[in-house]
């Protein structure tokens, strides 16, 4: 027998991943919520929910489902770093809800910066 995940449980993880209400660019890993306060260099709110602006789910690009996180433009840096890591966030509940790496780019305060859109993406299980 086949290992299986039906898309409609993959959606319901993007679905998580969609209920961030903060994006943060981060200088690297927060361990925990708390972590961010020391690590963020900008951040951003974003509008929750699949479909709401911010977030779309769709078939993965390789197999499985992914929610794209809409492109953030001129988001204010707080903070000067080498930015590293891109951090969905849950304000309210102190929820870490999904991290990735992202190219590292020199941030100084005062500045602006924009985050492309990227993808949160589920795979399929493998046999």
């Amino acid at each position: 027998m086949a290992k299986f995940v039906p898309d409609a449980i993959l959606d319901e993880q993007a679905a998580i991943y969609a209920t961030a209400n903060i994006l943060h660019v981060c200088s690297t890993q927060p361990a925990n919520y708390a972590g961010i306060a020391a690590l963020s260099l900008a951040s951003v709110a974003l509008t929750p929910g699949v479909g709401n602006g911010d977030f779309t789910a769709s078939n993965g690009d390789t197999s499985g489902r992914k929610v794209t996180v809409a492109a953030q433009n001129a988001v204010d840096v707080i903070a000067s770093g080498t930015a590293g890591h891109l951090v969905l966030a849950l304000t309210g509940s102190s929820k870490l809800l999904h991290i990735t790496t992202c190219t590292g780019q020199s941030l100084t305060s005062g500045n602006t910066v924009n985050i492309p859109a990227y993808d949160a993406e589920m795979l399929d299980v493998t046999p």
